[in-house]
């Protein structure tokens, strides 16, 4: 990329000073019309812009932006990241830019295969919806030559900038709730360390337990999916406690809708003998006959974010680099029971 022209390069070249250039650009008095015109017509041959029109053309300009997702997370259900990938493309589309979809195979993750996006170089930038393996995301960093930004999760090992969503606090704002319902026997369901939002959802749960004055018993942690392939497994991992908690605090809404499968399968029914909270705000339509209380991820304000943040980088402009954390807001639906109300 050719270097930007600036104002001591023509002042340099003429033998004056920079204020006499920027007089002379901008048409102010103090500069002879002889000196002007020779700046002038100087400073066209150099390619100088005026900071302003850069910032207009820098506006202007149109980009591919290059979106990856990992396979596990579209499933046969219209999914959350899909739904998140929808959310980009259109904030994408409205500052001009276009947006080109690659979905990661497995195959492809575990033999650290580069996007054809960019072995190709179609792409200007891109941006990474929902976590992949660690090697895999070190062979992208090391082998992009395009500016990057994670959506909805961060590397931990490394310097990356990331779009997340408040799930310490979500998870607090949703356990306190129970405990406002006058439940006290909690129990969190998410495999610990399968993903840094659910491990960060734990820690939510467990500050409202601990400030509640709470244990968290060993059998209130209760794992739902297989680290390696991201897959909910009700039925091998989802192992219920002999002292069965009168509440659930899950990882998000699809590991709820599953928990509440199971307790129906066994006779239990939600939420007249457990309650059940979620976290995200979305399920696909007819998966579940109970609305789910909740915390709603803001997904317009993670994607606006996301692509702002990128078109930034790929301009060269200055920006706030690193974690932003995106917050949400608690949704109370029908799956809590008020124990108050039959004290």
């Amino acid at each position: 990329m050719a270097k930007a022209v600036k104002l001591a390069d023509i002042a340099e070249k003429v033998n004056v000073s920079t204020v006499t250039v920027s007089k002379a650009l901008s048409n102010q008095k103090g500069v002879s019309e002889e000196l002007r015109a020779r700046i002038k017509e100087l400073a066209n041959e150099m390619g100088y812009k005026q900071p302003s029109a850069l910032r207009k053309e820098r506006a202007q300009k149109s980009y591919n932006i290059g979106i990856i997702i990992s396979e596990v997370f579209l499933g046969k259900y219209d999914s959350f990241y899909w739904q998140m990938y929808q959310m980009v493309t259109t904030k994408a589309s409205a500052k001009g830019c276009f947006t080109l979809l690659e979905v990661i195979t497995n195959e492809a993750a575990e033999t650290n295969q580069i996007p054809m996006l960019l072995q190709e170089q179609k792409v200007d930038g891109l941006i990474v919806i929902g976590r992949q393996r660690e090697r895999y995301l070190q062979s992208l960093e090391k082998n992009s030559n395009v500016p990057m930004v994670y959506l909805d999760f961060c590397n931990e090992n490394e310097d990356c900038d990331a779009i997340i969503s408040d799930s310490y606090y979500g998870a607090y704002k949703l356990t306190n709730y129970l405990f406002e319902m006058g439940h006290r026997k909690i129990a969190y369901v998410g495999t610990l360390k399968a993903t840094g939002s659910i491990t960060d959802r734990y820690f939510g749960y467990c500050k409202s337990m601990l400030e509640h004055g709470f244990t968290v018993h060993d059998d209130w942690v209760i794992p739902d999916r297989d680290p390696s392939n991201d897959q909910i497994d009700p039925e091998n991992l989802m192992q219920l406690p002999e002292d069965m908690p009168t509440a659930f605090v899950c990882n998000c809404d699809l590991c709820a809708n599953e928990l509440i499968h199971k307790l129906e399968g066994l006779g239990y029914r939600v939420p007249e003998d457990i309650s059940v909270v979620g976290y995200d705000n979305y399920l696909f339509p007819g998966l579940s006959d109970i609305a789910i209380t909740t915390y709603e991820v803001d997904l317009k304000e993670m994607a606006r974010r996301g692509v702002n943040i990128l078109i930034k980088k790929m301009n060269g402009d200055p920006y706030h680099k690193g974690i932003s954390i995106v917050e949400g807001h608690l949704v109370v639906k029908d799956s809590v029971k008020n124990l108050n109300k039959i004290k």
